[in-house]
């Protein structure tokens, strides 16, 4: 199945598995979908950097196959949001929990810098970025040594912004997609174009290969955005349920139980549009008073309530992020959902050519 994708970046099928940061995403997981021919991705968020090139090592050991590093590009917070107002508003929340912590810091860059000199030092092959395009110095670097960059755009101004940078493919996110949207231009309103209209157009405006993420679960919505222009797909709900997903128990139920109409666009966890599982908390802090500050200030805030709800199995504080097609997840290894997902494609277009 190849594409101009396949054939740039060195894979054997157009499928890429979307670097989900948080925790869904594991070593294992990357590991299994580069050798199956698919293009496994690293989460570099909200990971330190001793953890990332931890990370690096080990998929640099179990497969000789392609694979990629996605990064956070450094954030520029609106700082007139009052913190501690927010910082006070959550105490009862944490109250609930048994947190009793001190307000916690947090850090623009997400260490981005230490970040790309890992990234440099170990060769990885593959660097995509979310959140933005990094400064050109940054970008000079890879190009200099030979890596493909990727970036995420929800509209095409973005992907235009993205191809004029340097970019070697881009990633058309539609609103169906679960997880932080990457909006980086224009108003802060989410970007919310759904995957069917989104993917040609960005298709149309530029002349690198597009990958089209959201709401694609299968061999079918791999067939779908392949008929629209894309040279591939960019799935991270379809890998949740993964025998190598780092997705926690709870998730993976929510996922399997939860109806396709449960899951909303909010930043109200994070301070950045992310599409999760509704919860009493979303709705608690989009109704409250208080401001709520911009990313990362807000996941700052928020973090010490989320993780102890993780622990103790209290959904309602947790942030389940997942997209509108989390019903049709598979449990099965990710190497084979890969292989599953490309056989499934193949079948289609070979029916439409009889």
């Amino acid at each position: 199945m190849n594409t101009a994708f396949t054939d740039r970046f060195g894979i054997r099928y157009p499928i890429v598995q979307a670097p989900m940061a948080g925790g869904p995403t594991t070593p294992e997981m990357v590991i299994a979908v580069s050798e199956a021919g698919g293009l496994g991705s690293l989460a570099g968020g909200y990971v330190t950097p001793d953890v990332l090139s931890q990370q690096i090592s080990v998929v640099r050991a179990n497969t000789d196959n392609p694979f990629a590093v996605n990064l956070f590009v450094p954030a520029n917070p609106d700082v007139t949001a009052d913190a501690q107002a927010m910082w006070d508003a959550l105490q009862g929340a944490r109250e609930a929990l048994g947190i009793f912590t001190s307000m916690p810091a947090w850090s623009a860059d997400d260490h981005f810098l230490e970040k790309v000199q890992i990234v440099l030092s170990q060769r990885v092959p593959i660097v995509s970025f979310t959140f933005g395009i990094p400064d050109a110095a940054v970008l000079h670097r890879f190009k200099e040594e030979g890596r493909l960059l990727v970036g995420s755009a929800t509209s095409v101004a973005e992907a235009r912004q993205l191809e004029a940078s340097g970019m070697d493919a881009i990633v058309a996110q539609g609103s169906e997609a679960g997880g932080h949207r990457g909006t980086f231009f224009g108003d802060r309103r989410p970007t919310l174009i759904g995957t069917i209209a989104l993917t040609p157009q960005i298709v149309d405006a530029v002349n690198i290969p597009v990958l089209a993420a959201g709401g694609v679960m299968d061999g079918r919505g791999l067939a779908a955005v392949l008929a629209l222009g894309a040279a591939g797909a960019q799935m991270g709900t379809a890998f949740l349920r993964a025998k190598e997903s780092g997705a926690s128990a709870l998730l993976q139920r929510a996922l399997v139980e939860r109806e396709e109409t449960e899951t909303v666009v909010t930043r109200a966890l994070t301070g950045k549009y992310a599409r999760g599982f509704h919860t009493t908390f979303i709705e608690q802090l989009e109704k409250g008073e208080v401001p709520i500050p911009d990313y990362p200030i807000q996941h700052a805030l928020t973090s010490p309530i989320r993780k102890a709800a993780a622990a103790s199995g209290e959904v309602s504080f947790m942030s389940l992020w997942a997209g509108q097609g989390h019903r049709m997840a598979a449990s099965l290894g990710a190497g084979d959902l890969v292989v599953r997902f490309a056989q499934e494609a193949a079948e289609i277009f070979a029916r439409f050519s009889e």
